[in-house]
């Protein structure tokens, strides 16, 4: 697993369910499209493997399939209004070099054309793979939450991103850091992070995002308000959300 420019698995259906529970519907060309509802194609133990190497492998009656998935409840808070008609899910890790890019050049337009105006909100769920530190800093961000202090939390790390696996992001250098957030308490943000209370949150939603195909950060689903959903791979810029929005808007 690296950040950086990979793929999902288009053939998968998805049940997406947190700040909206909706069906998403078979349209278009499937390698472009995540098709969600009903039953997946995903074969278990060692053949997930292989149809992860070869989605187009992956047929609708297959008697293995199972249902996947993708559940938002324990990402981020919600950013912008929870009833927007468009949700876009970011798997990411602040690690993540790209994922940085796109948070300081592409989210700030996002924030002000889309998500300020009511049209989308935004999601984010941890996918922790650039290294073991990585786990620490995603854990840090549910104990900033818990001070309301989450997105403030966000956007401080990126700003403040070291070099993969330098030690930037571990738990010793996090609580030197968050003492340049304001509002933050460092004193219980500390005992936070030191109890672990959040690490199996960040797992689960590691594994979330693994399964729903997520390969490599960033990745997103924009879901439309029809329910149909598109991927969108690698820290694009704000026009490749617009048009894929214009799209979804005009169908």
């Amino acid at each position: 697993m690296q950040s950086g420019i990979d793929y999902f698995n288009p053939a998968m259906n998805l049940i997406v369910m947190g700040k909206h529970s909706r069906k998403i519907k078979p349209k278009g060309n499937p390698k472009t499209k995540f098709v969600l509802i009903g039953i997946i194609c995903a074969i278990v133990g060692v053949g997930i493997v292989a149809l992860l190497m070869n989605p187009d492998s992956i047929k609708a009656d297959n008697p293995n399939s199972v249902k996947l998935s993708l559940d938002t409840r324990n990402g981020s808070p919600v950013l912008g209004d929870s009833m927007a008609p468009v949700t876009i899910v970011e798997f990411g890790d602040y690690q993540c070099p790209f994922c940085k890019r796109w948070n300081e050049f592409t989210k700030p337009a996002i924030e002000k054309n889309l998500i300020a105006t009511g049209i989308a909100s935004l999601i984010y769920v941890d996918y922790p793979i650039i290294g073991p530190d990585s786990l620490k800093i995603h854990a840090g961000s549910y104990c900033a939450a818990d001070q309301g202090l989450y997105w403030k939390y966000h956007d401080y790390m990126y700003a403040n991103q070291g070099h993969e696996n330098d030690g930037w992001a571990s738990s010793n250098n996090l609580k030197l850091l968050v003492m340049g957030i304001d509002g933050m308490d460092s004193a219980l943000f500390n005992e936070c992070l030191d109890s672990g209370k959040y690490e199996q949150r960040v797992n689960d939603n590691k594994k979330i995002a693994s399964s729903a195909g997520a390969r490599s950060t960033p990745s997103f689903i924009i879901i439309a308000p029809d329910g149909t959903a598109e991927t969108v791979i690698g820290a694009q810029p704000y026009g490749t959300f617009q048009t894929i929005i214009d799209d979804m808007y005009n169908r």
